[in-house]
């Protein structure tokens, strides 16, 4: 348990300088989920011609979850299968075909992976851009 009683014997002072310190908190959670996010995405596009996987069928595409983090930003709370089911193609010599010579597919799109790839890009790099601005002013805030 911290001591809550300040050298004089009253409250200890505000600090402003851990105050400071959060500004950096929110790009800082954005970059994090912006990463989990693209590896997400990466997965998807490895495994778009996966037609079976440890789990039985084609793979299914992974999709994060964002949501607030309380504190002005954002995280990955959750990834979750999207449950759209995928193509199916005629391909009778295919080992995963079934008793009619169909072949279930991935339901990735790789444009529309591609376009959420180009999207968490730039978040994150938004967001990094932000981290490095409110690093520099914290730094010229040290040097008054």
């Amino acid at each position: 348990m911290a001591n809550t009683i300040g050298p004089v014997g009253g409250p200890w002072p505000p600090r402003p300088v851990k105050s400071l310190l959060k500004g950096l908190g929110t790009p800082g959670a954005g970059m994090g989920a912006m990463s989990r996010a693209l590896d997400v995405i990466s997965q998807n596009i490895a495994n778009a011609e996966t037609t079976r996987t440890p789990e039985g069928g084609p793979y299914q595409r992974q999709v994060v979850v964002l949501q607030s983090d309380g504190q002005g930003g954002v995280e990955a709370a959750e990834v979750v299968q999207d449950t759209r089911p995928g193509s199916s193609e005629y391909d009778p010599a295919h080992p995963d075909a079934d008793a009619n010579g169909f072949v279930q597919r991935p339901n990735v799109d790789i444009n529309t992976e591609i376009v959420d790839l180009m999207i968490a890009r730039r978040v994150h790099e938004a967001n990094a851009t932000v981290f490095q601005a409110a690093k520099a002013m914290l730094r010229r805030a040290l040097e008054i």
